[in-house]
Formats: C-alpha cells, structure tokens, sequence
C-alpha cells in the first residue's frame, strides 16, 4: 500500500475518532452502546499506530519524497480533527468541564431515566484517553527497524567507531572493556546455532540465571497384584533418585576482522561482526555438546560420552556382498533397543560417513536403506528405517571422520542451559595489531547435557566397523 492511500485511511480514521469523541463531549453515547465504541475505538487506534508505523518506516527515498506530506498530513489530519473535536470545549481543558457540569446540567433539564441510561464519567474519560491517543498518534521505529539501529550501534562500538557514552545512549551495555552482547544478536547468533547444532535444534533449552537440577530415577518403584482380599500390609517399595546438575561453564570463542576489511566505507561492518561471531560460536558450542573435549572445559554429559554404546548381534563388514542386509538388520536392532518411550520419540543424527553407506547400500530384495519421505516437515527429508534422519559432520569420531556413526533416541533429553544476559564481547586491538588484525572474544556461561535414567537410555550411539558382536 502507498503513501497516499495511508494518509487518507489515517485521515479518514482520525475524522471518525473525532466524530465519536464529538459524541462523547455531548453525552450521546449510551450505556448500552458503551461495549460497541470501545470496540470501535480500539480497533481504530490499533490501525492508526500501525499507519504511522509503516510511515515512519518507509524508505529514506520515500520519506525524502513524502515524508514531510506525510507528517504534515498526519500532524494536520491530527491538528484537524483536534480543533474539530475540540471546537465545542475551546480547549483539552474544557473536555472535562463539558463533560461533568455541563453534561450534568444538561440532563438535569431532561429526563431521569436518560441520566439513567448514559455512561459514568469515567467510562467516558477512559475511551476520551483512547481516542487522545489515537488522534496524537505519532509513527514510531519497528521493531526490525530498532533491531536494525542496535545491531549498527554495537558492531559501530565494537570496531571503534562511537564512544562508551554514544553506546549506552542507544540501548548498548559497555564498560570495562567488554560490552554485553544485546538480545536482538544474541538470539540471531542462538538461532544460527540451532540451524547449524542439531542438538539446539532437537534439544531442550532452560534459559535461566541459576542452576538448573534434573532429578533421574535409578530405582523404581514395584507395584503389588493380590487376587485376594489383602490381609498384611501392602509392602513398601523405596524410590531412588540421583541428581543431574547443570552447572554452566564459562565458555569463550575468538574471531578476528581485518582492519582493512573494517575500514572498507562499503563493508557492511554490523553483518561482517555477527557472522564472524556466529561462526565462532556455533563451532566452540557444537563441540563441546557433541564432544565435550574440551581441555579445562570437559563436559560429561556430551552427546558422544552419554550417549550408550550400541553392538549389533552380527558385525557389519562394508565390503561384505552382504553388507547392505547385515546393516538393516544392525540398524532395525538399534531401533528397537529404547524402550518404547523414546522410540516414540526417537530419530536419527548421523555423520556424512554414515550417509555415504546407508545411501550406497541395498537389501537383498533391493531396497535402499535410506528412503525419501513422502511427506516430511518442511517438504524434504529421509526416512531411515521408519524414521527420520538428520547428518551433521559434528556427529563425526573425532580424528575418524571415515567411521560411519549412528545416534539414535530421543534428543529433547539433551538439556541445555543458557544463562540469561550472560554473552559478552570483548575487543582486543593490541594483541593483533602485529598482524592488522582486531579479534572478538566472546564470553558466554552455557551448559548442555544429555539428561536420562540409567533404567531408561534417551540415546544410542552405534560405531560401524569399532564394535564387536554381542554374544
């Protein structure tokens, strides 16, 4: 929709909201027609503020063409409609006097039963707000748009170009050398990491400033059958739990710009900061929840320690004329391994190793192990052995990327923990300045976790050619 046919739906709003407060001033409105106006009022103060937001949004190209015609037409649609609306009180001042003594005095005159039948003073005061507010609208930043100036002030503050003063000026948190990471790119960096971490993707996340405690069961509880009519004292049976802490880490990465790069005048400097960022952080995060090898930041509840060992009954050798039958019957036992619990939540995360054989491989009746959905979330996706499959080379064995691996099980037990307002930035200019560099060092305290009682394993883990058949 253009400019001109937002000004004259504002215009044309504005004129009914004066028309209405014109009847509101004149004691008009009755009570039984009280829940219609509101409604009515309301609605056009919604799509008032909705206009003046698109107006204050339009393109600087626009707005240098219309913008003035815009505000003008606005301030005089709003200019207009307040003398119209207010030509009977002279004045703001005078809505209040026209709208008790006068109004008052008025129905003195008349019948009882219409005092009766109008709305209290502060029904009609709390709708005359209402529409104040919609003939004042003024067009206010989107939220893209607010994004969009915070993203720019951050990576500006980050790369030198605006003072510690400008930044806290426009929304930044900064001091002592580090500045905090605002919500808007922290959640862009966070929503990259789930597009590129399967296990943010699939995993559960608490965001929370303490920490966060999963109780797992370890013993259960035993029921009792009696056919007939009990005559001792139901038995006792003792419930265990163990205790699960996640505790988050710090956890740090480090990206560096080029000077010449920041200072190229047509570099987007914002868009280059975040992606390094992104970049460094989703590597450092993927790691440490797949692998959790880490030096001085092991995590224990890594998907590649937790997760429990699988063994096939047969071993699967890939140059086998049989190879493609021996793993469907390896990955159809893998499947069926969970309780019945996690199969009904169950998928599957596998490396491109893995890929490779399972789309390579035939069963002896000539089906391929991996199959095409035919209707998958999203309209693309495989199906293997009845389930869906996802590959990441994050799932690789660490020096090993040749070794087929297989997950399997249910992947919303991966707990994970982000700590609220926790992910920082630091610049370093003079351990780089050697090389013309500027780094990033982000900080962030973060902890992720498979989650699951012993009694009940959330997730399998099935290293093709490294295990040994079960006996």
């Amino acid at each position: 929709m253009n400019r001109k046919m937002l000004l004259a739906i504002q215009k044309r709003h504005k004129a009914r909201l004066a028309e209405l407060r014109g009847q509101l001033e004149k004691n008009e409105v009755r009570a039984d027609d009280l829940a219609s106006v509101q409604e009515e009022v309301q609605s056009l103060v919604d799509e008032l503020q909705a206009i003046a937001d698109t107006l204050a949004n339009m393109e600087d190209g626009d707005n240098e063409d219309g913008s003035g015609s815009g505000d003008g037409s606005e301030g005089s649609g709003s200019g207009g409609t307040d003398r119209s609306g207010s030509s009977g009180d002279g004045s703001g001042n005078g809505e209040s006097r026209d709208g008790e003594p006068g109004d008052e005095g008025d129905n003195s005159t008349g019948e009882g039963e219409n005092r009766s039948a109008g709305i209290s003073t502060e029904q009609r005061d709390g709708i005359m707000k209402q529409i104040g507010q919609g003939l004042s609208t003024r067009g206010h930043k989107s939220a893209q748009t607010q994004e969009k100036e915070i993203r720019s002030a951050f990576a500006k503050f980050v790369v030198g170009q605006i003072d510690e003063a400008e930044a806290r000026s426009l929304g930044i948190e900064a001091g002592n050398g580090s500045v905090t990471v605002p919500e808007v790119i922290a959640s862009e960096i966070i929503t990259y990491a789930q597009e590129e971490n399967l296990l943010r993707k699939y995993g559960t996340t608490v965001r929370t400033k303490g920490n966060v405690k999963y109780p797992v069961l370890v013993k259960k509880a035993e029921a009792n059958v009696n056919k007939k009519e009990r005559s001792t004292e139901i038995p006792e049976t003792e419930i265990e739990f163990d205790e699960i802490l996640l505790d988050p880490a710090e956890f740090d990465a480090l990206a560096t710009v080029t000077k010449k790069l920041l200072k190229m005048s047509g570099a987007p400097v914002e868009q280059i900061v975040i992606d390094e960022l992104k970049k460094a952080y989703v590597r450092k995060e993927t790691n440490f929840m797949f692998n959790g090898d880490d030096v001085g930041n092991e995590n224990p509840g890594a998907l590649a320690k937790k997760a429990v060992a699988f063994t096939p009954q047969t071993a699967v050798d890939l140059k086998a004329t049989d190879a493609g039958q021996k793993m469907y019957d390896a990955l159809i036992e893998m499947k069926n391994t969970p309780v019945t619990e996690v199969m009904k939540k169950g998928r599957w995360i596998i490396n491109r190793a893995a890929l490779t054989v399972v789309e390579k491989m035939k069963t002896t009746d000539g089906l391929p192990l991996l199959r095409p959905m035919t209707q998958a979330e999203g309209g693309i996706g495989s199906m293997l052995v009845g389930y869906p499959v996802d590959v990441t080379d994050a799932a690789d064995k660490k020096g090993s990327p040749d070794v087929p691996v297989f997950y399997f099980g249910d992947f919303s037990q991966f707990r994970i923990q982000d700590v609220i307002g926790a992910m920082e930035l630091q610049k370093l200019v003079e351990k780089y300045a050697g090389t013309n560099k500027i780094g990033f060092q982000i900080y962030n305290l973060l902890d992720g976790q498979l989650v699951y009682s012993p009694l009940e394993p959330a997730v399998y883990r099935y290293e093709v050619g490294t295990t040994q058949p079960g006996a």
